[in-house]
């Protein structure tokens, strides 16, 4: 599996990404969605990446926004139907935290939902370290959200970006 900056204009991440923003809507109320669009994944403070085979096929992906004071955040971390269970999520996951060490982060916060839909990304994030909070930066309290918070220990640089 190669995990690396993400192609947003490649058509099967542009896929991923509507299916990701159509499963979200659907299992909240507009008011509880807080996943970027393409436009938001491009932004300056946010760098994307794509997991994908040796055959080049997508099996996933993540991003991570640079919040200031050393805190970062999760975003998008979405694995594709095909590919669950097969361990993408972990790795995008440890690469993303990889990042935000050799940036010097020392917290990452996630935001995602409290409904059973999401039960199995809170137990990813849990197995990795994070630990149920409340709203961090903008975010307001809100039953819909799950907040979760990793305090980051110095470690070795993971990634290749």
């Amino acid at each position: 599996m190669r995990i690396e900056p993400g192609d947003l204009d490649a058509a099967d991440v542009a896929e991923l990404l509507r299916e990701h923003l159509d499963d979200m809507h659907a299992t909240s109320p507009p008011e509880s969605v807080h996943a970027l669009t393409d436009e938001g994944l491009r932004g300056p403070d946010v760098t994307f990446f794509t997991a994908r085979d040796d055959d080049g096929a997508l099996l996933g992906c993540g991003a991570i926004k640079r919040l200031g004071g050393g805190a970062a955040e999760l975003k998008t971390m979405r694995t594709v139907t095909t590919a669950r269970g097969r361990g993408v999520g972990s790795a995008v996951l440890a690469h993303l935290l990889g990042v935000a060490r050799t940036r010097g982060c020392t917290v990452v916060h996630l935001e995602t939902g409290s409904m059973d839909y999401f039960a199995a990304a809170r137990r990813l994030y849990a197995r990795h370290g994070f630990v149920e909070t409340g709203p961090f930066g903008d975010y307001a309290p809100d039953p819909l959200s799950t907040f979760m918070t990793l305090q980051l220990r110095p470690g070795p640089d993971v990634t290749r970006s």
